[in-house]
């Protein structure tokens, strides 16, 4: 006869956070992503003119990004 094996009962696994909590500083940054890569792609046919906005562009998702992280990065505080 077989002795039944007898169980540990486990702890509770704890739900995964919410990925994307942040979900409007992560869309800032993807669409930075999104405008590197159009750039670095781009940049040797872009004008002067286009590589100009796209600096201050940018520019300015940065600044946006590093406001969101600061301040949490809530819809609400747009």
């Amino acid at each position: 006869m077989k002795k039944a094996a007898k169980k540990k009962a486990r702890p509770a696994a704890k739900p995964l956070p919410e990925r994307r909590q942040k979900r409007v500083l992560r869309e800032v940054v993807d669409e930075l992503i999104d405008l590197v890569r159009e750039v670095s792609r781009n940049a040797p046919e872009m004008g002067a003119a286009d590589l100009e906005y796209a600096q201050e562009r940018l520019q300015w998702l940065a600044d946006e990004i590093w406001r969101l992280a600061l301040e949490g990065g809530d819809e609400s505080l747009l």
